[in-house]
Protein backbone atom coordinates (compact mmCIF):
# COMPACT_ATOMS: atom_id res chain seq x y z
CA UNK A 1 0.00 0.00 0.00
CA UNK A 2 1.45 3.38 -1.00
CA UNK A 3 1.82 6.13 1.60
CA UNK A 4 -1.05 8.10 0.07
CA UNK A 5 -3.30 5.04 0.05
CA UNK A 6 -2.29 4.25 3.64
CA UNK A 7 -3.22 7.75 4.77
CA UNK A 8 -6.57 7.51 3.00
CA UNK A 9 -7.19 4.11 4.58
CA UNK A 10 -6.56 5.50 8.05
CA UNK A 11 -8.84 8.47 7.44
CA UNK A 12 -11.60 6.18 6.14
CA UNK A 13 -11.31 3.93 9.18
CA UNK A 14 -11.59 6.94 11.48
CA UNK A 15 -14.70 8.19 9.67
CA UNK A 16 -16.20 4.73 9.95
CA UNK A 17 -15.69 4.79 13.73
CA UNK A 18 -16.53 8.37 14.63
CA UNK A 19 -18.22 9.98 11.64
CA UNK A 20 -15.27 12.17 10.63
CA UNK A 21 -11.50 12.32 10.53
CA UNK A 22 -9.75 14.42 13.21
CA UNK A 23 -12.70 13.52 15.43
CA UNK A 24 -13.52 14.71 18.94
CA UNK A 25 -14.90 11.99 21.21
CA UNK A 26 -16.59 13.25 24.39
CA UNK A 27 -16.48 11.20 27.58
CA UNK A 28 -19.64 10.54 29.54
CA UNK A 29 -18.59 9.37 32.98
CA UNK A 30 -21.71 7.60 34.22
CA UNK A 31 -22.34 8.16 37.93
CA UNK A 32 -21.56 5.35 40.36
CA UNK A 33 -23.85 2.46 39.51
CA UNK A 34 -26.03 0.67 42.08
CA UNK A 35 -24.04 -1.90 44.04
CA UNK A 36 -20.73 -0.04 43.80
CA UNK A 37 -19.10 1.58 46.87
CA UNK A 38 -20.16 5.12 45.90
CA UNK A 39 -23.49 4.27 44.29
CA UNK A 40 -26.32 6.41 45.72
CA UNK A 41 -28.36 7.36 42.64
CA UNK A 42 -31.09 5.38 40.95
CA UNK A 43 -30.78 4.26 37.36
CA UNK A 44 -33.33 6.90 36.34
CA UNK A 45 -31.21 9.62 37.96
CA UNK A 46 -28.08 8.29 36.29
CA UNK A 47 -29.84 8.35 32.91
CA UNK A 48 -30.88 11.99 33.42
CA UNK A 49 -27.33 13.04 34.28
CA UNK A 50 -25.76 11.09 31.42
CA UNK A 51 -28.31 12.45 28.95
CA UNK A 52 -27.54 16.00 30.09
CA UNK A 53 -23.81 15.50 29.57
CA UNK A 54 -24.40 13.86 26.19
CA UNK A 55 -26.66 16.66 25.01
CA UNK A 56 -24.12 19.33 26.03
CA UNK A 57 -21.31 17.52 24.20
CA UNK A 58 -23.47 17.12 21.10
CA UNK A 59 -24.51 20.78 21.17
CA UNK A 60 -20.87 21.83 21.52
CA UNK A 61 -20.02 19.95 18.33
CA UNK A 62 -18.37 16.74 19.51
CA UNK A 63 -18.42 14.02 16.87
CA UNK A 64 -18.86 10.92 19.03
CA UNK A 65 -19.41 9.80 22.62
CA UNK A 66 -17.74 7.26 24.90
CA UNK A 67 -19.74 6.01 27.90
CA UNK A 68 -17.68 4.78 30.85
CA UNK A 69 -18.33 3.65 34.44
CA UNK A 70 -15.43 5.63 35.91
CA UNK A 71 -17.30 6.47 39.14
CA UNK A 72 -17.48 2.77 40.06
CA UNK A 73 -14.05 2.87 41.72
CA UNK A 74 -12.29 1.00 43.16
CA UNK A 75 -12.61 -1.18 40.08
CA UNK A 76 -12.91 -4.90 39.69
CA UNK A 77 -10.34 -6.71 37.57
CA UNK A 78 -11.64 -7.95 34.21
CA UNK A 79 -15.12 -9.00 35.38
CA UNK A 80 -18.09 -7.03 36.70
CA UNK A 81 -21.47 -8.19 37.92
CA UNK A 82 -24.73 -8.39 35.97
CA UNK A 83 -25.97 -5.27 37.74
CA UNK A 84 -23.22 -3.23 36.01
CA UNK A 85 -23.97 -4.73 32.62
CA UNK A 86 -27.70 -4.10 33.07
CA UNK A 87 -27.20 -0.52 34.27
CA UNK A 88 -24.76 0.41 31.52
CA UNK A 89 -27.04 -1.12 28.88
CA UNK A 90 -30.09 0.85 29.98
CA UNK A 91 -28.13 4.10 30.18
CA UNK A 92 -26.38 3.62 26.84
CA UNK A 93 -29.63 2.66 25.13
CA UNK A 94 -31.30 5.81 26.46
CA UNK A 95 -28.47 7.90 25.03
CA UNK A 96 -28.68 6.18 21.66
CA UNK A 97 -32.41 6.90 21.49
CA UNK A 98 -31.93 10.64 22.02
CA UNK A 99 -28.55 11.47 20.46
CA UNK A 100 -27.58 10.68 16.88
CA UNK A 101 -23.83 10.34 17.45
CA UNK A 102 -21.51 7.33 17.19
CA UNK A 103 -21.32 5.93 20.71
CA UNK A 104 -18.89 3.58 22.40
CA UNK A 105 -18.68 1.70 25.69
CA UNK A 106 -15.89 1.16 28.19
CA UNK A 107 -16.34 -0.85 31.37
CA UNK A 108 -13.57 -0.65 33.94
CA UNK A 109 -11.34 -2.28 34.59
CA UNK A 110 -10.66 -4.25 31.45
CA UNK A 111 -14.16 -5.78 31.44
CA UNK A 112 -14.10 -5.89 27.67
CA UNK A 113 -16.51 -8.75 27.09
CA UNK A 114 -19.10 -7.07 29.28
CA UNK A 115 -18.56 -3.82 27.33
CA UNK A 116 -19.05 -5.72 24.09
CA UNK A 117 -22.32 -7.21 25.33
CA UNK A 118 -23.56 -3.77 26.37
CA UNK A 119 -22.57 -2.26 23.04
CA UNK A 120 -24.37 -5.01 21.14
CA UNK A 121 -27.56 -4.67 23.20
CA UNK A 122 -27.54 -0.86 23.18
CA UNK A 123 -26.78 -0.45 19.45
CA UNK A 124 -23.38 1.14 20.03
CA UNK A 125 -20.63 1.07 17.43
CA UNK A 126 -17.41 0.47 19.37
CA UNK A 127 -15.79 -0.41 22.67
CA UNK A 128 -12.57 0.78 24.27
CA UNK A 129 -10.60 -2.23 25.47
CA UNK A 130 -7.85 -2.30 28.08
CA UNK A 131 -5.38 -5.17 28.14
CA UNK A 132 -6.13 -6.19 24.56
CA UNK A 133 -2.51 -7.18 23.93
CA UNK A 134 0.30 -7.85 26.44
CA UNK A 135 0.19 -8.11 30.22
CA UNK A 136 0.50 -5.24 32.69
CA UNK A 137 0.23 -4.53 36.40
CA UNK A 138 -2.69 -2.18 36.99
CA UNK A 139 -3.99 -0.66 40.21
CA UNK A 140 -6.64 -3.40 40.04
CA UNK A 141 -3.92 -6.08 39.99
CA UNK A 142 -2.14 -8.16 37.39
CA UNK A 143 -3.76 -8.26 33.96
CA UNK A 144 -1.88 -11.39 33.01
CA UNK A 145 -3.95 -12.52 30.03
CA UNK A 146 -4.15 -10.51 26.84
CA UNK A 147 -7.84 -10.26 26.02
CA UNK A 148 -7.71 -10.24 22.21
CA UNK A 149 -8.23 -13.97 21.71
CA UNK A 150 -11.14 -14.46 24.13
CA UNK A 151 -12.71 -11.10 23.26
CA UNK A 152 -12.84 -11.54 19.50
CA UNK A 153 -14.14 -15.09 19.84
CA UNK A 154 -16.87 -13.78 22.13
CA UNK A 155 -17.67 -11.05 19.61
CA UNK A 156 -18.17 -13.67 16.93
CA UNK A 157 -20.23 -15.88 19.26
CA UNK A 158 -22.79 -13.16 20.03
CA UNK A 159 -22.96 -11.83 16.48
CA UNK A 160 -21.37 -8.49 17.35
CA UNK A 161 -18.83 -8.29 14.53
CA UNK A 162 -20.12 -4.79 13.73
CA UNK A 163 -18.91 -3.50 17.12
CA UNK A 164 -15.36 -2.21 16.61
CA UNK A 165 -12.58 -2.56 19.17
CA UNK A 166 -10.33 0.41 19.93
CA UNK A 167 -7.48 -0.86 22.10
CA UNK A 168 -5.37 0.95 24.66
CA UNK A 169 -1.63 0.56 24.20
CA UNK A 170 0.08 0.68 27.59
CA UNK A 171 -3.02 1.06 29.77
CA UNK A 172 -2.89 4.09 32.05
CA UNK A 173 -2.81 3.72 35.85
CA UNK A 174 -0.49 0.77 35.28
CA UNK A 175 3.12 -0.39 35.44
CA UNK A 176 4.63 -1.83 32.29
CA UNK A 177 7.92 -3.30 33.49
CA UNK A 178 6.79 -6.69 32.18
CA UNK A 179 6.86 -5.36 28.61
CA UNK A 180 9.56 -2.72 28.96
CA UNK A 181 11.65 -4.45 26.29
CA UNK A 182 8.84 -4.10 23.72
CA UNK A 183 8.92 -0.67 22.03
CA UNK A 184 5.67 1.26 21.72
CA UNK A 185 5.58 1.03 17.94
CA UNK A 186 5.92 -2.76 18.17
CA UNK A 187 3.04 -2.87 20.65
CA UNK A 188 0.91 -0.91 18.19
CA UNK A 189 1.77 -3.33 15.39
CA UNK A 190 0.91 -6.22 17.70
CA UNK A 191 -2.48 -4.70 18.50
CA UNK A 192 -3.13 -4.44 14.75
CA UNK A 193 -1.95 -8.02 14.21
CA UNK A 194 -4.28 -9.25 16.95
CA UNK A 195 -7.33 -7.56 15.43
CA UNK A 196 -7.74 -4.11 17.00
CA UNK A 197 -9.47 -1.57 14.78
CA UNK A 198 -7.81 1.49 16.35
CA UNK A 199 -5.25 2.18 19.08
CA UNK A 200 -5.40 4.56 22.03
CA UNK A 201 -2.31 6.28 23.41
CA UNK A 202 -2.54 7.90 26.85
CA UNK A 203 -0.60 9.62 29.55
CA UNK A 204 0.21 7.78 32.76
CA UNK A 205 -3.15 8.55 34.40
CA UNK A 206 -6.53 10.19 33.81
CA UNK A 207 -6.05 13.81 32.78
CA UNK A 208 -2.31 13.37 32.17
CA UNK A 209 -0.96 14.52 28.83
CA UNK A 210 0.23 12.03 26.25
CA UNK A 211 3.92 11.97 25.38
CA UNK A 212 4.12 13.62 21.94
CA UNK A 213 7.00 11.40 20.83
CA UNK A 214 5.02 8.29 21.76
CA UNK A 215 2.00 9.63 19.88
CA UNK A 216 4.11 10.14 16.77
CA UNK A 217 5.60 6.65 17.09
CA UNK A 218 2.16 5.10 17.41
CA UNK A 219 0.78 7.00 14.42
CA UNK A 220 3.69 5.93 12.23
CA UNK A 221 3.57 2.28 13.26
CA UNK A 222 0.42 1.16 11.42
CA UNK A 223 -2.55 2.29 9.35
CA UNK A 224 -4.88 1.95 12.33
CA UNK A 225 -6.43 5.20 13.56
CA UNK A 226 -4.39 6.60 16.44
CA UNK A 227 -6.45 8.12 19.25
CA UNK A 228 -5.31 10.30 22.14
CA UNK A 229 -6.91 8.90 25.29
CA UNK A 230 -6.05 11.37 28.06
CA UNK A 231 -4.91 14.88 28.86
CA UNK A 232 -6.30 16.78 25.87
CA UNK A 233 -7.51 20.32 26.59
CA UNK A 234 -8.39 23.52 24.76
CA UNK A 235 -4.75 24.58 24.60
CA UNK A 236 -3.44 21.30 23.15
CA UNK A 237 -6.27 19.69 21.17
CA UNK A 238 -5.50 21.29 17.79
CA UNK A 239 -1.83 20.35 17.97
CA UNK A 240 -2.69 16.80 19.04
CA UNK A 241 -4.95 16.46 16.02
CA UNK A 242 -2.01 17.35 13.79
CA UNK A 243 -0.84 13.79 14.52
CA UNK A 244 -3.79 11.92 16.02
CA UNK A 245 -6.80 10.82 14.01
CA UNK A 246 -9.11 11.42 16.98
CA UNK A 247 -8.93 12.75 20.52
CA UNK A 248 -10.98 11.56 23.49
CA UNK A 249 -11.79 14.46 25.82
CA UNK A 250 -12.93 13.95 29.38
CA UNK A 251 -11.69 16.12 32.25
CA UNK A 252 -11.10 19.27 30.21
CA UNK A 253 -14.77 19.47 29.18
CA UNK A 254 -16.03 19.18 32.77
CA UNK A 255 -16.80 21.83 35.38
CA UNK A 256 -13.51 23.05 36.89
CA UNK A 257 -11.67 20.61 34.62
CA UNK A 258 -12.38 17.68 36.94
CA UNK A 259 -13.59 14.35 35.58
CA UNK A 260 -15.84 13.86 38.62
CA UNK A 261 -18.05 16.79 37.58
CA UNK A 262 -20.63 17.22 34.86
CA UNK A 263 -19.95 18.67 31.42
CA UNK A 264 -19.43 22.44 31.26
CA UNK A 265 -21.03 23.83 28.08
CA UNK A 266 -18.50 26.64 27.76
CA UNK A 267 -15.48 24.40 28.22
CA UNK A 268 -16.84 21.85 25.75
CA UNK A 269 -17.55 24.51 23.13
CA UNK A 270 -14.10 26.03 23.61
CA UNK A 271 -12.41 22.69 22.94
CA UNK A 272 -14.40 22.22 19.73
CA UNK A 273 -13.64 25.77 18.63
CA UNK A 274 -9.92 25.27 19.22
CA UNK A 275 -9.88 21.98 17.33
CA UNK A 276 -11.87 23.21 14.35
CA UNK A 277 -9.87 26.43 14.02
CA UNK A 278 -7.04 24.23 12.75
CA UNK A 279 -8.90 21.14 11.56
CA UNK A 280 -12.24 22.30 10.12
Amino acid sequence: MTDQNAVQDTEDRTRDLFGRHRALVGMIHVGALPGTPRGILTIDQLIINAARDGALLAEAGFDALLVENMHDLPYLRREVGPEIVAGMTVIARALRETLDLPTGIQILAGANREALAVAQAADCGFIRAEGFAYASVADEGLLEEADAGPLLRYRRAIGADGVRVIADVRKKHSAHAITSDVPLDEQVRTAEFMGAEAVVVTGSATGRSVDRQELEQAAAASTLPTIVGSGACRETVAELLDTADAVIVGSAAKLDGRWQHGVDAGRAAGIVEAARSRHP
